[in-house]
């Protein structure tokens, strides 16, 4: 389930944001970039609405996707709940 990201405090969103830059195999290509400036990009796309916040009802844990992935992820839900 997306759930709009100003339902959450500052400090979660925050915390969410670094624990989705920092995710095992995140490649940012050759040239390094700072923590900050990459919380600040991450923030832009959920701005834009690129990147959402989602909860998982089965494991009560909220994280970041991007938008085409959490739709996927909806829909293969959607799917299994009706067979």
């Amino acid at each position: 389930m997306i759930i709009p990201h100003q339902q959450l405090s500052p400090e979660a969103l925050r915390g969410l944001i670094e624990e989705y830059i920092t995710r095992d195999g995140t490649d940012y290509g050759i040239q390094e970039i700072a923590l900050l400036q990459k919380v600040q990009q991450v923030e832009h796309q959920i701005i834009r609405g690129d990147v959402v916040v989602v909860f998982d009802i089965a494991t009560e844990s909220v994280s970041l996707l991007g938008r085409r992935d959490a739709q996927v992820l909806m829909q293969q839900a959607l799917i299994q709940q009706e067979s």
